[in-house]
């Protein structure tokens, strides 16, 4: 499998990723998957052998339980695989148990080492925004957790574009830990981060990694124009991500994605993850499976290479339409685009 750098860093990861949101299946968390021990330990194997070399968890998945279960999965060949876990989100009923103070960063990441059974993980992620604690603070509590080697790099995730580029300012300012990397959603359903987080990635170095690239299911082939989801789908439940805006776009997507992968003899799902894979700044895709045949299927996607045409149609179908001011600079200032910009512009500018 391709090892991708993870951003400007010297990391390289591979162009999968295994997720890990399945194991355990409590709570909420059920209704994504309920991936017992053997099972995890199994689809571990299975992804190592295919040459995945990053294993993706959070401590709040099934409230531990999926970090318990990588550990346990990983105990003896800890040095397998590159490990990221996330901190941000309440742990427990007491008011510090949650969000990016100091406080909580320090004791969730030594909680998650606890729960890994490792004395470092290679890429720790603040999970999502807090807005109520100083980037300031967060920042030096990661430096705490980098300079005592209990961390290798740091990255953040569902940062807004400027959320994101303000810690980095920061960072370079103070001289404390830059992120590397930020782990988003995107895929053929939901393209908006194109239009400010990818771009500021490519200009300030960071490596991409990818979650729900299948839109939690909907691009995997169940779901269609005239089908209703099958029995035991994530959609039946009160799961509700990723939110739908515009079914009969996602309509036409699925339509061309089965067109595609039947020409390929390959699943929906293959071709959506291989379109992304082709995207300009992304280091991984995140992949997670229910079942050992979903993963293996996945784990193919690695291989397959679409046809420009190809890309092209999958592009054209899921184009969502530019938001102010980025449709103004396509009208105005498309001769002094720079090499950030023109990922995103160029498909809208060759359309005049």
């Amino acid at each position: 499998m391709e090892q991708r750098k993870l951003g400007a860093s010297g990391l390289k990861v591979s162009a999968l990723t295994l997720g890990t949101m399945t194991f355990g299946g409590t709570g909420k968390f059920a209704d994504v998957g309920r991936t017992d021990l053997q099972t995890a330990k199994r689809q571990i194997d299975m992804a190592l052998d295919a040459g995945v070399t990053l294993i993706d968890t959070a401590d709040v998945y099934s409230g531990g339980i999926s970090e318990e279960i990588v550990g346990e999965a990983l105990s003896g060949r800890r040095d397998a695989a590159l490990l990221a876990t996330k901190v941000r989100y309440s742990m427990g009923p007491g008011a510090n148990d949650g969000g990016l103070s100091r406080h909580h960063v320090i004791a969730g990441c030594e909680a998650s080492l606890r729960r890994l059974r490792t004395d470092y993980v290679d890429l720790y992620q603040v999970h999502e925004w807090d807005g109520l604690t100083p980037i300031e603070e967060t920042l030096e509590a990661l430096d705490l957790l980098v300079s005592s080697g209990k961390v290798r790099y740091v990255g953040c995730s569902n940062y807004a574009a400027w959320q994101m580029t303000r810690a980095l300012g920061i960072a370079d300012a103070r001289r404390l830990p830059r992120f590397v990397s930020t782990q988003v959603y995107y895929s053929l359903q939901e393209r908006a981060i194109e239009q400010e987080i990818i771009p500021a990635c490519l200009d300030q170095g960071l490596g991409i990694l990818v979650w729900s690239p299948l839109a939690g299911g909907l691009l995997s082939g169940k779901y269609g124009r005239d089908r209703e989801a099958p029995a035991g789908s994530r959609q039946l439940t009160e799961w509700s991500e990723p939110p739908v805006y515009d079914a009969e776009k996602l309509h036409d997507t699925i339509d061309v994605l089965g067109e595609i992968a039947a020409g390929h003899g390959v699943s929906h799902a293959q071709v959506a993850l291989a379109w992304l894979l082709s995207r300009p700044g992304i280091s991984t895709v995140v992949i997670g499976a229910r079942t050992d045949e979903q993963l293996a299927d996945n784990l193919a996607a690695a291989e397959l290479r679409l046809a420009d045409d190809e890309l092209a149609r999958l592009e054209q179908v899921s184009r969502p339409p530019l938001a102010y001011p980025l449709w103004h600079q396509v009208l105005t200032a498309s001769d002094r685009l720079g090499p950030a910009d023109l990922p995103t512009l160029a498909p809208y500018m060759q359309e005049g």
